[in-house]
């Protein structure tokens, strides 16, 4: 699963095995889900 870290911006890939939750390159433990670009449901008046 691709996360942000929320200090060096760098992509992280965790995996279901890893102990912890932790950006291996600054060490930080605040990560971000990276989400897709915003989609806008459009439903039709009745």
């Amino acid at each position: 699963m691709a996360y942000y870290c929320l200090r060096c911006k760098r992509v992280v890939e965790l995996k279901a095995d890893s102990q912890g939750v932790r950006c291996p390159y600054c060490g930080y433990r605040a990560l971000k889900k990276e989400r897709p670009a915003v989609l806008v449901k459009k439903v039709k008046a009745v």
